[in-house]
């Protein structure tokens, strides 16, 4: 019997991402590691939403969620 579990890190990080409009989206990185920085976080938002992917709009917080 085996009582110490090894932990297992996140395989995806979820952040809220808040408008200056009230408006709010999510914003899950893959990679446990890309989320880490603060910086890197807010320009992952910027290409996501020159992607399409988020709305655009002035971003005033970005949260960790999970």
């Amino acid at each position: 019997m085996n009582v110490f579990r090894k932990h297992t890190l996140p395989k995806s990080v979820m952040f809220v991402v808040s408008y200056d409009d009230a408006r709010t989206a999510y914003l899950w990185i893959d990679s446990v590691g890309g989320a880490i920085d603060d910086r890197s976080v807010g320009s992952t938002a910027r290409a996501q939403q020159e992607q399409g992917i988020l709305p655009e709009g002035n971003i005033t917080s970005i949260k960790r969620v999970r």
